[in-house]
């Protein structure tokens, strides 16, 4: 089990890594407006691959790119009760906050339980 979880954090590191070369690239059609690309998808040229990551159904990452945001999907195992509990606190702590944070959504993508951007 442990090898297992090793592999798959591995995995999403390398993908992060590979995936975090963004650069500054401001808006199309508005002028001097830089605006998250993975977010508003206004240009398809400019989005690149998503890759689903997953250890099994209950454990994903999901992983958008565009050239110059990243969005970043989590689904975290939820097997019983306590767990579901432990998550659903751990998400509205991060949600009440999210403005501190300045990276959250509120409201996460279908797949998942938490977005990052």
């Amino acid at each position: 089990m442990a090898t297992s979880l090793r592999l798959y954090l591995t995995c999403i590191r390398n993908t992060l890594e590979a995936s975090l070369c963004l650069q500054n690239f401001p808006c199309q059609e508005v002028e001097r407006h830089n605006k998250p690309e993975v977010e508003m998808k206004t240009s398809p040229e400019l989005l690149l691959n998503s890759i689903l990551i997953c250890r099994n159904e209950a454990e994903k990452c999901l992983i958008e790119t565009s050239i110059n945001s990243l969005r970043i999907s989590l689904k975290v195992k939820q097997a019983d009760e306590l767990e579901n509990i432990l998550t659903k606190k751990f998400l509205r702590f991060l949600s009440m906050r999210a403005e501190a944070f300045q990276v959250l959504r509120r409201k996460p993508v279908q797949v998942c339980v938490v977005s990052y951007e």
